[in-house]
């Protein structure tokens, strides 16, 4: 994980789970919705799974 990609995570979360699937995206938008920093956190652990 880039440093670009953790500063993506940060302003915008379903921009940077975009490439691991329409789920991730639905997850990660629902959450930002919902507030922001469930949104970076739920992003920011997708992004670490391997």
């Amino acid at each position: 994980m880039g440093c670009f990609r953790v500063l993506l995570c940060i302003i915008c979360p379903p921009l940077a789970v975009i490439d691991k699937g329409c789920g991730s995206v639905i997850i990660t938008l629902i959450l930002t919705v919902l507030g922001w920093i469930p949104g970076v956190l739920a992003a920011l652990i997708i992004l670490n799974k391997k």
